[in-house]
């Protein structure tokens, strides 16, 4: 059996955009990234599950202006974790930019959602393993429920085959130049993740296996899961 490559240590910097409005979470205007989960925000949970990857160097976190005074009182911690912040952007694609701009020296870059707190050590592994062999990758789960396609036009539902579906997560991980080039040539057209403008720039993307406990905390409800989780050492 062939083992996965070993990448140095410190070679991949990680990129956490966190400059999100987070609407669909709280309309009392809370943020996902800073809710408590435990004993601390989520945003904490990410960076301490990325800090404990030998692979890992450093950590930038893109914020938006507003929330600079609640990342001040985050000092402490941030210094701890060896965190660096800089100005994040309307789009997440911007926030992705400027923390390009100091990941510029790190032979790979990792993008991981600040909002991501569950992710398991032996996926972060996995990922950046096959990133260093290929150039690009990712982390995805199998689509587990049953997809249903509604149109405008139309009152009632179409099932949808998931038959080769997969839920896109993070980390994703790349060469840096290999991100950086698919950036600047990108013509502005919406994406939704990384991988796809790298997927538009002509490079593949390995799909590396990953666990369906890498939840995304979008919801409130989200929180409440993530939370069980926790409590019960699933993760």
């Amino acid at each position: 059996m062939n083992s996965l490559p070993v990448p140095p240590a410190g070679s991949v910097a990680a990129i956490l955009p966190a400059a999100g409005q987070s609407r669909r979470f709280s309309k009392a205007g809370e943020k996902k990234v800073f809710a408590r989960l435990g004993a601390w925000p989520v945003w904490q949970h990410a960076v301490e599950r990325l800090r404990r990857s030998p692979a890992v160097g450093p950590i930038i976190i893109a914020i938006a202006d507003e929330d600079q005074p609640l990342w001040d009182l985050e000092r402490e911690t941030l210094q701890r974790l060896g965190v660096l912040l800089c100005a994040g952007g309307q789009e997440r694609s911007d926030s992705v930019r400027e923390g390009l701009r100091l990941a510029a020296e790190s032979p790979m870059v990792a993008i991981h959602d600040a909002a991501r707190p569950l992710v398991p050590d032996a996926d972060i592994a996995a990922v950046i393993a096959a990133a260093w062999k290929s150039g690009a990758a990712l982390l995805a789960t199998p689509v587990r429920g049953t997809l249903k396609r509604q149109t405008p036009e139309s009152a009632g539902c179409v099932t949808v085959s998931r038959e080769h579906l997969w839920e896109a997560l993070t980390p994703q991980v790349f060469r840096t130049e290999v991100l950086q080039s698919a950036y600047d040539r990108w013509q502005g057209r919406p994406v939704t993740d990384d991988a796809q403008l790298v997927e538009r720039s002509g490079v593949a993307v390995e799909m590396v296996p990953g666990s369906a406990v890498n939840l995304k905390i979008t919801q409130p409800e989200d929180l409440q899961v993530a939370a069980a989780l926790l409590a019960a050492a699933a993760v």
